[in-house]
């Protein structure tokens, strides 16, 4: 398993709530999570994440999970593409 410092999930929390004219202090009040720990979400910080703050997220963003997170595709290993024809 990679080191937790290597995760490839990114958070767009940040768009939706521009998109939506909604401040984190608002949605921290809407959903009743700390102003801190949405913070650390937004800035990529967070190491997890639960499916009840998930879904209350959702719920006051009006979105989906894949809306707030996607997984950028895995690198190679070295950064080279896959070595053809070498033993």
């Amino acid at each position: 398993m990679p080191p937790e410092e290597e995760h490839r999930v990114d958070v767009h929390l940040e768009k939706l709530l521009a998109d939506r004219g909604m401040t984190l202090t608002e949605l921290s009040a809407r959903v009743g999570i700390t102003l801190a720990n949405l913070s650390n979400l937004k800035n990529g910080h967070a190491r997890a994440i639960r499916f009840s703050t998930l879904t209350a997220l959702c719920d006051a963003l009006q979105c989906r999970p894949g809306d707030l997170f996607t997984v950028r595709p895995l690198r190679p290993a070295g950064g080279r593409g896959a070595d053809r024809g070498s033993a």
